[in-house]
């Protein structure tokens, strides 16, 4: 040894002198290229990554495909003026109409936080009220009413939310909030807080058919419905936020589909440009007209940019035509059925939940209080990626402990049994 850093030290080094941390710290793995399920270093070293990069990359990285639509797409047309529409934008909305025909209307942007945000804005506009409600385990995005709209985390140090903000409890079949109670009860009971506290303002109710960073909470059968009739009876409108269960994971193209009901804006993200930055939002005929008529604004930069939108119709066209829905569901219960055999064999495996290809598995201290165990899961998370196992815990509020497991939609069963592989041995490493 000469003395000379290393180049990861080296790299180690000018991240720590220029790069802004924003959720804790980085992962100590230096990513240099990906391709399908998987993630390489410079050396070589390979990392199976079982949550699709950020719950995003259904299709796996660098998909042939989408590297040929984004290679040509870029080179014919790729960015406009706001105002000026395209035919890979008019395209995308079109095969949205199609999936979801009473929500005709479409608007495309980047981010989920983004498009999240521009729904509630339109729910408020058309509404003429101005209180959101949401989960008390919801993560909505990061900027002004969808930052109002999360309370999984990130709420203190940065002054008031926007008026109006209030959060119901989630279900939970796990942890349920008060024994005996079932979750019609405990709706009921939620909304009879909320109409106490409201001016008589609400707008909107914002939800994730499965709460991810709340947990991996799955909303029971029914529960949806029930839900957009609380909407209904107060003036309120029902928007869905499906930038992880959206495009197949769960199963059916829309989570929203395993209830029968179809919310009154409809978020796209994640998802939809498969690990490219895309996201929509979707609505009816008459409330994009009222919503017209009353002025709405929402004139962004990267609004209905043509590029994102061809990425986005062929993520449609392949999660069709490769019947990725139905793989899902097959490869989840595939997947399912080793976290459970992980379950029966490792005592601090207290839970395994969700739909189709987005699990989770809860890391518990005693499986008779259900006590979480954030640290033990943090070693597990911490093993398997030295081992070769990308996974992501949620480390953060009451959710802390649950690893959430979304491995790409066209992953192999062979893929989803090394990360199980993976995964026995980190966890069997903690004794």
């Amino acid at each position: 040894m000469d003395g000379t850093p290393s180049t990861d030290t080296i790299f180690w080094q000018r991240a720590r002198r220029h790069m802004l941390r924003f959720g804790g710290e980085f992962v100590p793995f230096v990513a240099a290229r990906a391709q399908g399920s998987f993630v390489w270093d410079a050396a070589g070293r390979r990392v199976l990554d079982f949550t699709s990069g950020q719950m995003s990359a259904i299709l796996g990285h660098s998909h042939p495909e989408i590297v040929a639509v984004v290679r040509e797409q870029i080179a014919t047309l790729d960015h406009l003026f706001s105002s000026m529409l395209s035919a890979p934008v008019v395209d995308l909305a079109e095969h949205l109409a199609r999936l979801v025909p009473s929500l005709p209307k479409t608007m495309l942007l980047s981010t989920g936080g983004e498009a999240n945000e521009a729904a509630i804005k339109i729910a408020k506009l058309v509404t003429g009220g101005w209180e959101v409600v949401s989960f008390a385990q919801s993560w909505h995005g990061m900027t002004g009413g969808a930052a109002a709209a999360t309370f999984k985390a990130g709420r203190r140090g940065y002054g008031p939310q926007a008026a109006g903000s209030f959060a119901i409890p989630a279900p939970h079949s796990y942890r349920p909030r008060f024994g005996g109670i079932d979750w019609k009860v405990e709706l009921d009971d939620a909304f009879e807080l909320v109409d106490r506290q409201s001016t008589g303002n609400l707008a909107a109710f914002i939800a994730e058919p499965v709460l991810s960073s709340g947990g991996i909470l799955e909303l029971p059968k029914g529960y949806l419905a029930a839900l957009k009739t609380k909407c209904q009876e107060r003036g309120m409108l029902l928007i869905l936020d499906e930038a992880q269960t959206g495009l197949g994971r769960t199963g059916t193209m829309f989570a929203f589909e395993h209830d029968g009901v179809t919310p009154d804006l409809l978020v796209l993200s994640k998802t939809l440009g498969a690990g490219l930055p895309l996201a929509a939002v979707m609505t009816s005929v008459a409330i994009e007209q009222k919503a017209y008529e009353r002025g709405f604004l929402f004139y962004t930069t990267h609004v209905n940019d043509p590029l994102p939108a061809a990425v986005g119709v062929k993520v449609i066209e392949i999660v069709e035509r490769d019947h990725l829905a139905a793989r899902a569901t097959s490869l989840g219960k595939h997947l399912r059925a080793g976290l459970e055999g992980l379950m029966a064999k490792h005592e601090c495996v207290g839970d395994i939940r969700g739909r189709g290809l987005l699990l989770g598995m809860e890391f518990v201290a005693d499986r008779k209080t259900k006590q979480p165990d954030s640290q033990i899961s943090d070693r597990v998370t911490d093993r398997a990626l030295e081992l070769g196992l990308s996974a992501n815990i949620v480390r953060a509020g009451s959710s802390g402990g649950v690893m959430r497991i979304a491995p790409a939609l066209t992953a192999t069963e062979a893929e989803i049994d090394l990360g199980l592989e993976i995964l026995d041995r980190a966890i069997g490493d903690q004794r």
